[in-house]
């Protein structure tokens, strides 16, 4: 039998991380030479082994927790050593703290013990440089050898990349064996009642990196939020803390800030997540908006090109270092890549929500013909086939399979399990497209610019043949497809992705009240949030990657659309969801989790390979609070309306500090749901609450 290339796991591994920086250790503290530990900058592994003992020993882990936003602490105990009693004497503790350039790690050494204590402390070291996806297939690199050089120094060096590791006043052996496995060490002596503090560093010079770290500063506002669900609030603290560390920029442009993807295995430029990310943040300002616009902007396609996937108009997939080749040889990525089918009309949607929360006109009108160029690609090179629908296919046989956001490559099914065989057209891709034609055309209006009456046409003629080709008949009654297949045919499975199409303005109200319907039943609901496909489908698995697991952003995405259409009871449950899987997770929400029933076990099952942080799960926070809050503005329209989530179910809610057209206001929602907003401009005002949807006419 062929050996299998396993995905190493990483649900219970500690890290800490300061993009472009990430380090991955056990709960113990230590980084052990396998799987996915070790210090990682900008797509490589730059130090593979980490591993403290004292007297060739390893001390005993007894807890951790963080140490602010870019570390964590670790407490152990060296027992064999102190007084010969049940207390422990001697307590070690381990401070790792990232740095966009490295990490750092204090020791402290302190013992209670009666007599004096005498003991060496040792850290192990080694570094493959191996990169991100040779890890993430369930391989390594070989150990490198190490060269010492100044006192309490050790330095590797390779692909232009430099490491060096310093200990302050630690001796350093890297001879013979310990070449590719050098030694740092300190001989410590404690009397009673003292404790001794060692440090050691490491750096990295990596000037062919594609992305930097972005300038200090978190480049939003920083609400202060009160709650009678306080878990809302320990959710958001602990997301704007991570979402700090993984901002980035590109190292020609260090003003322009963009959020990486996660850790470890997505901290770059990624399109559709770094856009999502940013949408979704657009309450706490338009700043990091307008950076990831620019970002992709200048990455913008201006060709045919099918070995990348780029085409004129088109927004990148992905930005690597070099070439992404997997272990198994199937899936081979170029630095620059274009595969994705949404991108492009998630940028638009992005520049119109934050020109709807009031990104300035000089801010807006550079970007236009970036605009016009995307809503080309829509026109020209999105629909290959001309049915007037928006599909994909990998035409190279090494990209990805599937181009939407979910790209694995069992991702579309049928209801009995079949794979659906491309080119393939997804439901929400097709509620995108609608939706940023009306934006775009909204904008081209705004400005002056012609062409708004074409995307008006487009939206208008999408939206029938959606309505005709889609809906089918389903266990629990009429439903969206999945997607078309290579013959047109419905990919009849229920999945989150109809969620999606909420507030797109693509469904008519009685469309939008049966997709929530859909959306509230136990076969997608029943889990902590919403089920990435319905039980009730043959291809369902709770730790399917897309296929029956739960994902943050995705609940949080169909949530807001539940809210903004009016749909108040199954956007509080998809909420309720969310923050009892943060509680289980300590408020960092990963990528995903499995779809198991709430009842199964009381908590969410981890998904064993799933990252954290991840930008658009740690970002679904302020999502969260924005539906919570009712608050939507349309800022060149003059008006901010109030539909609030908050009030008898989820409980009172205040925010201060969030922005609209770049001015603080503060909001607050009674325990009834009466909503109260100051602070804004004079040129906004808040119209009368209008009446919920009231459907006239059944879905096709």
């Amino acid at each position: 039998m062929s050996e299998r290339h396993l995905q190493p796991l990483l649900h219970d591994l500690v890290g800490v991380v300061h993009a472009p920086t990430s380090a991955l250790g056990d709960a113990a503290g230590q980084i052990r030479p396998h799987g996915v530990q070790g210090v990682f900058h900008a797509d490589a592994r730059v130090l593979s082994r980490a591993e403290l003992r004292l007297d060739d020993r390893e001390p005993e882990a007894l807890t951790r927790g963080p140490a602010g936003p870019h570390g964590a602490r670790f407490v152990a105990l060296a027992r064999w050593l102190g007084d010969p009693t049940p207390d422990p004497t001697v307590r070690v503790e381990r401070t790792r703290q990232a740095g966009p350039h490295g990490v750092t790690e204090e020791l402290v050494v302190s013992s209670t013990a009666a007599d004096p204590v005498h003991t060496t402390v040792s850290v192990d070291l080694g570094c493959d440089l191996a990169p991100i996806e040779l890890v993430k297939s369930g391989g390594s690199g070989a150990p490198l050898e190490a060269k010492a050089g100044e006192p309490g120094r050790v330095q590797w060096a390779a692909e232009g990349l430099t490491v060096t590791v310093t200990g302050e006043a630690a001796t350093v052996d890297a001879a013979g064996d310990r070449a590719t496995a050098p030694r740092l060490s300190w001989p410590v002596t404690l009397a009673p009642g003292e404790s001794a503090t060692l440090r050691w560093r490491l750096a990295v010079t990596d000037p062919k990196a594609v992305v930097t770290a972005a300038p200090p500063g978190p480049g939003w506002s920083e609400p202060a939020v009160r709650a009678d669900d306080r878990r809302l609030v320990r959710l958001l603290d602990r997301a704007l803390a991570d979402l700090r560390a993984l901002r980035l920029a590109e190292p020609a442009h260090p003003e322009d800030v963009f959020l990486g993807a996660g850790v470890p295995w997505f901290l770059t430029l990624f399109g559709r997540d770094s856009l999502w990310a940013a949408r979704m943040m657009l309450p706490l300002g338009t700043d990091l908006a307008a950076g990831t616009l620019r970002v992709l902007a200048r990455r913008q396609g201006t060709r045919v090109d099918p070995a990348t996937g780029e085409a004129p108009g088109k927004i990148l997939h992905e930005l690597r270092r070099h070439e992404v080749a997997l272990a198994d040889g199937g899936l081979r990525l170029p630095p620059a890549y274009y595969g994705t089918v949404d991108a492009t009309m998630l940028w638009v949607g992005l520049l119109h929500d934050a020109w709807r929360w009031g990104l300035p006109a000089d801010q807006v009108e550079p970007l236009l013909p970036h605009l016009e160029a995307a809503l080309g690609w829509l026109g020209e090179h999105a629909d290959a086939d001309g049915d007037g629908f928006i599909e994909y296919v990998d035409t190279t046989g090494h990209g990805l399979a599937n181009q939407g956001w979910k790209d694995s490559g069992d991702a579309v099914r049928f209801r009995d399990g079949r794979l659906a065989a491309p080119p393939i057209v997804l439901a929400e891709v097709q509620g995108y497209a609608y939706q940023a034609a009306v934006n775009g055309a909204d904008l081209l209006d705004a400005f002056g610019r012609p062409g708004a009456d074409r995307w008006r046409g487009y939206a208008d003629r999408l939206a029938t043949r959606f309505r005709a080709a889609f809906w089918v008949d389903g266990p629990h009654g009429p439903q969206p497809a999945l997607a078309l297949d290579r013959d047109k045919r419905p990919v009849d499975s229920l999945t989150s992705n109809i969620g999606h199409l909420l507030g797109t303005g693509l469904l008519s109200d009685a469309e939008s009240a049966q997709v929530a319907a859909l959306l509230s039943t136990e076969a997608l609901a029943g889990g902590f949030g919403l089920r990435t496909m319905s039980t009730d489908d043959a291809g369902f698995s709770p730790l399917s990657y897309h296929c029956g697991s739960i994902w943050a952003h995705d609940t949080a995405v169909v949530l807001g659309g539940l809210a903004r259409d009016g749909h108040r009871a199954p956007a509080l449950r998809l909420a309720d969801g969310l923050l009892a899987a943060a509680e289980a997770f300590d408020y960092r929400l990963p990528e995903l989790y499995g779809g198991d029933d709430r009842a199964a076990l009381g908590r969410p099952v981890p998904y064993p390979a799933a990252c954290h942080p991840q930008a658009w799960s740690a970002a679904a926070a302020v999502l969260l609070l924005q539906a919570a809050l009712g608050l939507y503005p349309d800022v060149p329209a003059g008006r901010v309306d109030l539909r609030p989530l908050a009030g008898p179910e989820l409980g009172a809610l205040a925010a201060d500090g969030l922005r609209i057209a770049g001015t603080p206001i503060k909001i607050t929602v009674n325990h009834t749901g009466h909503p109260t907003l100051t602070g804004l401009p004079h040129s906004l005002h808040i119209p009368t609450p209008r009446p919920a949807p009231n459907p006239t006419h059944s879905p096709a």
